[in-house]
């Protein structure tokens, strides 16, 4: 048998293998009943059908019968870079030269290289294996699909963050009202702040956080902002490494829960009298 039949058997029987392999990966099924998403076993599949083809493409169409058997090994890769490259020879140059001349230049019409042709059909092949697996089974999610999963996902990140008060703007910043978040603002207070303050917010070290004076401003803005910055000259220091913003946020909420209210032995009032502003206590 002539090497170029051999060539083409051997491409036709691995041609059916590799389809096959597609068709049984592409279609596999679970227990469920529903496709498998198989992507990579298609796109192994596919690079290996493209590297088959350049193989046996250069068997069948570059060395041909007129190269004996005895004679490949000494080719070698010189006969491989010619055709790959698809280059001629110097010496044959002149063959392939064109009459006219520019600027004392000759141009070789020289053809398209193989190695070109075939990542041509290499992606025209790769083209299919997309389509059929994103367009046809759908077994892989097309750049929409996944676009739309990202902001899910990022939706969902969202909404814990706010949560965790990861995302508080201190300049959109409200005050809490819900019992919860006030308890939690109190536990915090009572652990932290009333060493300084008193359980009641009556003032020790620090100043009386329930009468209408303040050092640094009132309101949740600027009760938040005096947490999370502290006073360093006064003593008082940062909370923003110790407490997260929601934690803040709610302690800052609780200290307003304080304003009006009458522990023993309060400390006199300092600062300068903060006029409420509206119903949120900004």
């Amino acid at each position: 048998m002539s090497l170029k039949a051999k060539s083409l058997s051997l491409f036709k029987y691995l041609l059916f293998i590799i389809l096959f392999s597609v068709v049984q990966s592409t279609f596999a099924q679970t227990e469920g009943g529903e496709l498998t998403k198989s992507y990579y076993d298609i796109v192994a599949v596919a690079i290996i059908f493209v590297v088959v083809l350049i193989v046996v493409g250069f068997l069948y169409f570059g060395l041909g019968e007129e190269v004996k058997r005895e004679t490949k090994l000494s080719l070698g890769f010189t006969k491989i870079k010619d055709y790959v490259v698809g280059l001629k020879p110097l010496e044959k140059e002149k063959d392939i030269m064109f009459d006219h001349a520019y600027d004392e230049i000759r141009e070789l019409d020289n053809k398209i290289p193989p190695w070109f042709n075939y990542l041509f059909y290499g992606s025209v092949v790769f083209g299919i294996f997309y389509m059929i697996n994103y367009h046809v089974i759908s077994s892989g999610d097309v750049q929409a699909t996944e676009y739309k999963e990202e902001v899910k996902f990022a939706e969902i990140k969202r909404v814990e963050l706010i949560k965790s008060g990861a995302l508080l703007d201190e300049n959109k910043l409200t005050a809490l009202t819900d019992v919860t978040a006030l308890n939690s603002g109190k536990e915090i207070f009572v652990k932290n702040c009333a060493v300084c303050h008193t359980e009641k917010g009556g003032g020790l070290v620090g100043p009386n956080l329930t009468d209408d004076y303040w050092i640094h401003g009132g309101g949740i803005k600027n009760i938040f902002a005096t947490v999370k910055n502290g006073v360093p000259a006064k003593g008082m220091i940062s909370w923003k490494s110790q407490l997260n913003p929601r934690q803040m946020q709610e302690v800052s909420s609780f200290i307003l829960t304080l304003r009006g209210t009458n522990p023993p032995n309060p400390k006199a009032p300092e600062g300068v009298l903060y006029v409420q502003q509206d119903t949120l206590r900004q």
